[in-house]
């Protein structure tokens, strides 16, 4: 251990002395930002870049376990990625499919996905669904895997289930337009029945949402950290919950 690792090791330590477990945030977004222009600064590849952020979550969710975190959503893939080559696509597909599988193989996680499957491809749309029906029963972290998520699909897709819904039970439009309201589109979307996040971190240094979590983000934290998902580290984590720690949340009063 070199002198930097130690001097961070201790740093690291009082940062988590000093956090007041009664205030870390229940959801936590995390819009995983950064992994190609890591790559690109270390001389590696797009797709090492993608495999090294995928590397990257399994400690995020160990530090997550650690503080009482109860809900993380993970953006792993967008619906405007898939305008990226299909050089680069397929490869990503891969890794999060590998990435999924285990975290469903860990047996710490509770798997959901949010996002919409019938733009994804067959394989990964049964990766997904196995991961689900495997840790259906665990007791733990609910670990929210976004893969072909968009915040307006997602809005889309709850309105489309609302209508459907009530379609079948023989609602009428002018009984419908009576009753919808925020909580029933609520209802409706990819992450029903959780508690929206109190915080959504972003790295890479962008500050701005890019469209996650639109509906849930209403009240939300946001937390913009400098490094590139890759090099995310246990200090920067804790610097995130300890700033969250800090705000007053007054929810508009």
């Amino acid at each position: 251990m070199n002198l930097r690792d130690l001097v961070y090791g201790l740093y690291a330590r009082r940062v988590e002395g000093r956090l007041d477990h009664s205030q870390v945030p229940k959801h936590i977004g995390v819009i995983l930002d950064g992994n190609r222009r890591w790559a690109k600064a270390s001389g590696g590849s797009a797709v090492q870049g993608h495999q090294a952020g995928a590397d990257k979550i399994s400690e995020l969710l160990g530090w997550c376990n650690e503080t009482d975190v109860e809900v993380v959503t993970l953006w792993l893939l967008s619906t405007d990625n898939f305008d990226r080559p299909e050089a680069e696509l397929k490869p990503l597909l891969g890794i999060i499919e590998n990435t999924v599988s285990n975290l469903a193989a860990d047996g710490r996680w509770r798997v959901h996905h949010v996002g919409t499957m019938d733009l994804l491809p067959a394989q990964t749309q049964t990766v997904l669904k196995e991961a689900e029906q495997a840790t259906a029963d665990v007791d733990g972290i609910i670990v929210n895997v976004a893969v072909g998520y968009g915040g307006r699909q997602e809005i889309a897709d709850a309105v489309r289930s609302l209508l459907l819904d009530h379609s079948d039970k023989g609602t009428t439009f002018e009984e419908l337009a009576e009753v919808v309201s925020t909580d029933l589109i609520s209802e409706h979307l990819y992450t029903r029945g959780q508690p929206d996040p109190d915080l959504v971190i972003r790295t890479s240094g962008e500050q701005r949402l890019s469209g996650f979590m639109l509906w849930q983000s209403a009240h939300s934290e946001y937390y913009f950290c400098e490094v590139f998902w890759p090099a995310f580290r246990k200090v920067d984590f804790l610097r995130a919950l300890r700033d969250y720690a800090a705000r007053h949340r007054r929810y508009g009063a």
